[in-house]
């Protein structure tokens, strides 16, 4: 297969931030990773590759160089995408149909979210003989809709209409008298009803990634942001081999979508918490830790929109970006994005070198863009940046567009960013080795 089939495998076996973790695990246990659990003590060997989680929907590995760490090459992606978290299985209203009690996480679309069948997925906490554990549920079959009212009461929607969260966005289960949610849940996992004491479960869309347009130019699927990073940069970070100097990191945090302010997200701890055991396995001195941060580079990977061909005027007209057309360059003068003249430029020579497309974007001036990951992180790790992604279409959708060639551009140039020796050799100046 090819990087967009496996990005397609990728997403389709991801429809929670923890399945997207479980998948990204089982990738590196088959590259031959190590895992270690935070809650234990770690011994580490040179040129050796591992990786831990934490909340379970969100991961680091690291690949150790084989002599002294002088710096770390890092990407970082996030697992979640914009949904309805569920908070019980019954809402009130007419007793004749069963309707799940919903709540936004994050900023959607929420038309695109109505009249599609979609399905449930995420974990479950379960009793045990000995104490509780999660489990990962996927209730694989068309199970919900989220109904539209119908034209002929609402005259005027195609003039516009303002979804109400509480009102128009509760999903339809069934009907009286089906099972419940809990029941369906319980039956998957082959529990009683009475052994799941909490979940943390989300709609998803079941549409699977497909291949569109004359020439397959086009792919399509629920997730592309953040999924099509998320796996882009590992599938990067795998090619890759150790360096003599350099370390290698490969980020997947949760809660992006919400700020990144949890014990899982960016702005948490848990970078910083590994890149300080490291340095305790390694027995590197405080100032080896500081100089090593200060000759470091981090790819902060989120999508970037693509000029939409029916909104022509919403792109910068300076910085457009389209499918097929390269890695995405992100730049922000509100620093709403990391990238830097320098870092921008290093990263250009990287892919130049080994022949990848760049384009640069930016939102127009008078359109602010969202954040991402990237200033959030710095917040945690202080260290030199650049925001990139894939261009795409119909961002925050149930389901988003992007170009096929994209996913392998940018694997591309993660395996190229990990594969570069290079060294900062004074502010404002590096040097390829």
């Amino acid at each position: 297969m090819n990087t967009l089939q496996r990005l397609m495998d990728f997403i389709a076996r991801s429809p929670s931030p923890y399945h997207a973790v479980h998948t990204a695990a089982a990738l590196l246990d088959e590259a031959g990773f190590t895992r270690l659990e935070e809650c234990v003590s770690w011994a580490l060997e040179p040129g050796k590759g591992y990786y831990t989680t934490r909340n379970q929907s969100s991961l680091i590995a690291f690949r150790l160089p084989l002599e002294t760490v002088t710096g770390w090459r890092m990407t970082a992606a996030h697992s979640d995408s914009p949904t309805f978290y569920i908070k019980s299985d019954v809402l009130e209203g007419d007793k004749r149909y069963l309707r799940l009690s919903a709540e936004d996480y994050g900023g959607m679309n929420r038309a695109s979210w109505m009249d599609r069948p979609l399905t449930v997925a995420g974990r479950a906490i379960v009793k045990t003989r000995d104490g509780v554990e999660s489990r990962l549920v996927y209730l694989d079959r068309d199970l919900l809709t989220i109904p539209s009212l119908a034209i002929h009461q609402q005259r005027d929607v195609n003039k516009g209409h303002d979804y109400n969260a509480q009102k128009d966005m509760q999903p339809l289960y069934g009907l009286a008298g089906s099972p419940s949610l809990t029941q369906l849940v319980a039956q998957t996992l082959g529990v009683s009803e009475e052994d799941i004491l909490s979940t943390d479960l989300t709609l998803c869309p079941r549409q699977q990634p497909v291949v569109l347009g004359p020439a397959g130019e086009l792919f399509q699927a629920p997730r592309i942001d953040d999924l099509g990073c998320a796996y882009a940069t590992l599938e990067g970070f795998l090619a890759a081999a150790p360096q003599k100097n350099a370390g290698q990191v490969y980020c997947l945090f949760d809660n992006e979508e919400v700020g990144s302010g949890t014990r899982q997200g960016a702005l948490s701890s848990f970078l910083p918490d590994v890149l300080a055991r490291i340095a305790h396995v390694l027995a590197l001195d405080p100032q080896q830790t500081r100089q090593a941060l200060a000759g470091s580079m981090l790819l902060s990977a989120d999508n970037g929109h693509a000029v939409h061909p029916n909104f022509t005027e919403k792109a910068d007209p300076a910085n457009k970006v389209y499918p097929n057309g390269g890695v995405v360059v992100k730049l922000s003068a509100s620093q709403k994005y990391t990238t830097t003249g320098l870092t921008a430029g290093l990263f250009r020579a990287i892919c130049q070198k080994s022949g990848v497309p760049v384009q640069v974007f930016a939102n127009r001036a008078d359109e602010p863009g969202g954040s991402t990951l990237g200033n959030l992180l710095s917040h945690a790790v202080s260290i030199p940046m650049v925001d990139i992604g894939m261009a795409q279409l119909a961002m925050h959708s149930a389901v988003e567009t992007g170009g096929s060639q994209d996913p392998e551009y940018l694997s591309q140039a993660c395996a190229a960013f990990f594969q570069t020796a290079f060294s900062l050799t004074a502010d404002g100046a590096y040097q390829f080795i």
